[in-house]
This record gives C-alpha cells, sequence and structure tokens, in this order.
C-alpha cells in the first residue's frame, strides 16, 4: 500500500518506519528543509530503541523515503496521515493550526479518492473540522478516519510492530476496510483491531491517558500518606497490584509522570469538559497532585538542607522524563533543578541521552558529565530522578567515598533503604518513613 506520513516528529517518524517495514511504499513530509536532509543522511533526530536501525534499513530497501514535497507525496499515496503537533494552549487546548494547515494542503494535491488519518492527539470533533477544510478545497471523494496511537517513549517501535489493539475511528465502510489491510500485518496470530466511530476513536486516547495519569497520581498520594503513617508504600503497591482487578502497571510511586503525552492529554480533556459544562474533578486532582508531588520532593530537600543552598552542590542522575528516551518534555527534573538553582545550589547532571535536550533547557546554569560517578565528587547530595538501568547498581563504596556527604534522595525508589542504611548512606525515597 502507498502511505504519506506527514510530520516526522516522535509519532511520524515511528509510524512511517514501522509501516515501511511491513512491506508499504511509505513517504515521510516535513517542512523542516534541514531535518529532511539529515533524515535522507541516517541521522535519527529522536533517541528511541530500534528506530535508527529501522529506518536506516527500510530507506536501503527504498521503502522508505522523505521529502518536503507534500503534493508529490499526497498524490502517490492511497493513505495520507496527519502527525504533526498539537502543542498545549495557555488555556490546556490542543493548539489545532498545524493539523488544519496540512488538511488544507492535503485536499488542495488530492487527484483521486484518500483516506485521510488523524494520528496525531486531537480532540474530539476535530475530523469534523479536518472533513470540513479539504470538502472547501476539493471535489475528490475522500474518508477522514482517527487512528490514535498508544506508543510509549523507549518502547515505541515494539509497541508499533506488536501492538496491544489498533482502534480505527470510522464512519465509512470503505475507509475501515483500507485501515484494516493497512494494519492487518501487524496481527497475523490474532485480530485487534477496535473499530469504532471516529468521535469514540478521539476520546478513547484522552481517556486511556488521563485514566494511566490518574493511576501514577492516585499511587503517588497512597505514597504520600505511608510516609506519615509509617507504612511502606512498596509493600501497599504490591498488595493492591495483585489484585487481577486493579493489575501492576502504572503502580511505582516517585516524581509523577511527565513527557508529550499525558500531562498534556489530561489538560486537554479538562478543558474539553469545560466546554462541554462538564467538571471534571478526578482529572484535576490527578493533575494538581501531579505537580505537587515535584515540590514535595523539592522539600525533603530543603528540609534537610534548608531554604538557602548556597554552596552546596548536588549530583542529579537522570534527566528526562523517563529511561530509554532523550525527551524532557515536562520532565521532572526541569522543576527540580529550577528549584534548587533558585535557591542557589549548584548542579552536576549526567543523563545517558538527554543532556544534549538539556542543554536547551538549562544552557551554561548547570554541569554535564558523560560518567555518573564523575558527578559525585565533593557533593552534597546525590538526587535520582530517572530510573535508567546504569543506575541501577553502582558501586555504593565508591560513590561514598567520592561525595562530600552520604546523602541520597532516591526520587524512583530503586534502591533498598536497609541496604543503603547499612552502608552507611541517609537515604529518603517515596512513600517510607
Amino acid at each position: 500500500m502507498k502511505v504519506t506520513v506527514i510530520g516526522t516528529g516522535y509519532v511520524g517518524l515511528v509510524a512511517g518506519a514501522c509501516f515501511a517495514d511491513m512491506g508499504n511504499d511509505v513517504i515521510c513530509i516535513d517542512n523542516n528543509k534541514e531535518k529532511i536532509k539529515q533524515l535522507e543522511n541516517g541521522i535519527i533526530p529522536i533517541y528511541e530503541p530500534g528506530l535508527d536501525e529501522l529506518v536506516k534499513s527500510n530507506v536501503l530497501d527504498n521503502r522508505l523515503k522523505f521529502s518536503t514535497d507534500i503534493d508529490f507525496a499526497v498524490k502517490n499515496s492511497q493513505v495520507c496521515f496527519i502527525a504533526v503537533g498539537t502543542p498545549q494552549g495557555e488555556d490546556g487546548s490542543a493548539d489545532l493550526q498545524y493539523v488544519m494547515a496540512v488538511a488544507e494542503s492535503i485536499a488542495k494535491s488530492m487527484n483521486e479518492y484518500k483516506v485521510i488519518v488523524d494520528k496525531s492527539t486531537v480532540p474530539v470533533g476535530t475530523a469534523e473540522k479536518v472533513t470540513e477544510i479539504i470538502k472547501k478545497n476539493t471535489n475528490y471523494d475522500f474518508d477522514v478516519v482517527s487512528n490514535p496511537e498508544f506508543l510509549k517513549q523507549g518502547n515505541a517501535v515494539d509497541d508499533f510492530l506488536y501492538p496491544d489493539r489498533v482502534v480505527i475511528g470510522s464512519n465509512s465502510e470503505r475507509a475501515t476496510q483500507i485501515m484494516q489491510e493497512l494494519y492487518s500485518p501487524f496481527f497475523r496470530t490474532g485480530n485487534r483491531i477496535v473499530v469504532m466511530d471516529v468521535k469514540s476513536a478521539e476520546m478513547t486516547k484522552y481517556a486511556a491517558n488521563s485514566f494511566l495519569a490518574t493511576k501514577i497520581s492516585f499511587m503517588n498520594e497512597i505514597a504520600n500518606l505511608c510516609e506519615k503513617v509509617g507504612a511502606n508504600a512498596e509493600m501497599v503497591r504490591v498488595g493492591m497490584s495483585t489484585d487481577s482487578r486493579i493489575g501492576n502497571k502504572f503502580l511505582f510511586p516517585g516524581l509523577g509522570y511527565g513527557g508529550s503525552c499525558f500531562p498534556k492529554d489530561v489538560k486537554a480533556l479538562i478543558k474539553t469538559g469545560n466546554e462541554y459544562g462538564i467538571n471534571m474533578s478526578i482529572i484535576k486532582c490527578a493533575d494538581d497532585a501531579n505537580k505537587k508531588q515535584r515540590k514535595l520532593f523539592i522539600e525533603k530537600i530543603t528540609e534537610k538542607f534548608g531554604n538557602n543552598l548556597s554552596g552546596k552542590t548536588f549530583a542529579v542522575w537522570g534527566l528526562a522524563f523517563k529511561p530509554k528516551t532523550n525527551d524532557m518534555r515536562e520532565a521532572p527534573a526541569i522543576t527540580i533543578i529550577n528549584a534548587l538553582l533558585e535557591m542557589g545550589a549548584k548542579i552536576k547532571a549526567c543523563d545517558p541521552k538527554a543532556v544534549e535536550s538539556a542543554k536547551f533547557i538549562f544552557g551554561n546554569k548547570i554541569e554535564y558529565y558523560e560518567k555518573s560517578y564523575d558527578t559525585l565528587e565533593d557533593v552534597d547530595a546525590m538526587l535520582l530522578l530517572t530510573e535508567w538501568n546504569e543506575f541501577r547498581r553502582p558501586d555504593f563504596e565508591r560513590m561514598k567515598s567520592l561525595m562530600k556527604t552520604p546523602v541520597i534522595f532516591d526520587g524512583r525508589n530503586q534502591y533498598d533503604s536497609n541496604r543503603m542504611t547499612e552502608k552507611g548512606f541517609e537515604y529518603y525515597c517515596i512513600g517510607k518513613r
């Protein structure tokens, strides 16, 4: 099948590479000429395990191409995916200007029937708006489909190639059959394609992400209470997660959720609720709890060292919002580091993949290191903010010998508190006194 994917960001690039890997002819479009040039030369702008090899192999086999020519791509494709950004507006709503601009460009380039697919995360009713724009700019037949993505950063390639389910929101049997054919190679051992109406598909993405965000915030509030009453949040987590009705995912207490999806989608769903007179009180509380979680971690540090941190130096292990990505959008590290800098602290930071991303945010306000142990020399404490595998089993004796004071603030509950105490560390974690 001939496919165009417009937008070579996180979603578009993964989708394009994976569709190509299933034998389709894919053209990935972006208006950033420099980005397209880099992709043609095998330079991948994001870090995602497995994506580099997938892109290069499919470019080599001539199934995956990159271009800025949207007119050529649309004319030579049956299915056109819109995978451009929908940044958060000041009021929390999704900014749809890029989606609408692409829809107009597709319409003006059409030469026959097309299936136009909203792959970007868009609020309910967007497909109707896209339909109106296309109708104004073409006389050719078309259908607009909603096909939300459910990719986890750090595992996106596998999520796309081996999905739990594919949601297709379609009001057209013709478009539904084309989409089912496109996705059929991903389900050779079973059919997990869920077909529904367009608006339900648009809502499904926001509902799923907001539910997971709420689950994270719920566990963090339980962990905070555990600290006060003397319970162990890890024991509580195990006790809860063994209940099959609850499950064991998204129940790890920590610094809260970040990234490009959960914070934005939660706020967008709250905004949609306001527009229709529905108070999304549970989701609002989840959002508030998430913001509070980072402040509570900062308070742990100030309770130990005071509010004036001049002369204090902290090592930060982990900058990305989660492991296996270089993405720092809405990362807890941003809030925490900025707060410590304002109080006069010096920061020495390390992350396996996100250092370059951090430089765009902090510039020369903090020091950057390639090796985690290099951050520890003469520091007053180490802050673990991202649970990279590289940080799971460090040499604690070496750490202790390098640090001015053996103090660890573990925002991810990565280490055993009893073991840390035995080794002579002053250890602070989430959900345990």
